[in-house]
């Protein structure tokens, strides 16, 4: 059988299911399992974990790209190629696997395309609580790992899902932080508590428009936090230089740093590593939650949350509008001295979104797909 885990957008999206090609490559090497990136980049970052799985015997492939993307690159920087024209450009070469597991709910154009052989397998790329996490394409899927307990609830309320195609998984991200080092350096080394800022890429969800710089130069100016800001990877991905500029001013600052979307954005290094979490409506606030911390959101579109079940996450922590953002400080001093009136509503939350019952999420997600593709292959 000849399985191909694809990943055909930003890095962000790679350990949510690579853990569980890894473990599919032990758990049956008769089996050929393989990588499929658009990217050197890509195939760099997932080369940096293979080592993690003792055993592990994939396949690394890089996808074919059209010449006139290749040309484009000659000129300018191009992080990712066009998903839906690479997905275009390799169909004949796809349409050899038996299955194809990706992350996202773009390679769904492959069937319009001819890519009618493959099992297509989803397998999510986070567990929020946005719409976007509850998405009807779901049922256009042949199976689906969901790593959430309470996604999976919904999905079935919604219609979505379908009996025998789907499965509740475990967080394979989750598999990555269990296997790495158990107690990695400090962010900083000064002392301060540190506030990870996570703004979301979409302009109508996320603070970053509306009150961003105000937060990074407020957090420059201060001396009592460490500051990384991370926004999530898409914000700057394909940013021209003068966009980047501002940034420069904070060059140089021992408690701030700034990351505009290296691997350390994507792979938990700061959501493990931070005292507070300060942002809007990112999943990853619900990473951060596996050890309950302080949390502080920023509603800059002044939008009726309460009771709205796409904002729960906003019940773990104080909410603060645009106007708060002056006494920015003021607040995140309270969040800390009272972060135990959110803690018991935090633990419910995170209990709530993720299965943890299973030690090895990489494996249990690689023997749930096991065992449907030995029936439906």
């Amino acid at each position: 059988m000849r399985i191909g885990f694809l990943y055909n957008s930003q890095n962000h999206q790679i350990l949510h299911s690579l853990p569980t090609a890894l473990e599919l490559s032990i758990l049956h090497p008769d089996w050929q399992v393989e990588i499929l990136v658009p990217s050197q980049t890509h195939l760099d970052y997932v080369g940096r974990f293979i080592p993690l799985y003792p055993g592990a015997n994939v396949v690394l492939r890089l996808l074919r790209q059209p010449l006139a993307v290749e040309a484009f690159r000659h000129f300018r920087p191009l992080p990712l190629p066009p998903k839906v024209w690479s997905l275009l450009h390799n169909r004949a070469f796809l349409n050899r696997f038996d299955a194809l597991v990706t992350t996202e709910k773009t390679s769904l154009w492959m069937r319009r395309f001819g890519v009618t052989h493959p099992k297509l397998v989803n397998t999510e790329h986070g567990a929020g609580d946005r719409d976007v996490t509850f998405d009807p394409r779901v049922a256009r899927f042949d199976f689906n790992l969901i790593p959430s307990p309470k996604t999976v609830r919904r999905l079935l309320d919604e219609g979505y899902l379908r009996e025998g195609a789907y499965a509740l998984s475990a967080y394979a991200k989750f598999d990555i932080i269990h296997r790495r080092d158990k107690a990695p350096p400090p962010l900083f080394t000064n002392g301060r508590p540190t506030v990870l800022y996570n703004p979301h890429f979409e302009p109508a969800l996320s603070s970053w428009p509306g009150v961003g710089m105000k937060v990074l130069d407020l957090m420059a100016a201060q001396d009592r936090y460490n500051l990384v800001f991370a926004p999530h990877m898409r914000l700057f991905h394909s940013s021209a230089p003068a966009q980047l500029a501002p940034f420069a001013r904070y060059k140089g600052l021992s408690h701030m740093l700034i990351d505009l979307g290296s691997d350390a954005s994507c792979d938990m290094t700061y959501t493990m590593g931070a005292d507070l979490y300060l942002g809007d409506v990112s999943s990853q606030v619900y990473e951060f939650l596996c050890r309950p911390r302080p949390c502080v959101f920023l509603n800059t579109h002044d939008v009726s949350w309460r009771g709205n079940p796409n904002y729960r996450f906003w019940t773990l922590g104080p909410v603060l509008s645009s106007a708060d953002v002056p006494q920015l400080l003021v607040h995140l001093d309270a969040a800390f001295v009272r972060h135990g009136e959110w803690r018991e509503a935090q633990e419910k939350a995170f209990a709530a979104n993720f299965d943890l019952s299973t030690p090895n999420p990489g494996r249990h997600n690689a023997q749930l797909l096991a065992q449907w593709l030995s029936h439906a292959v």
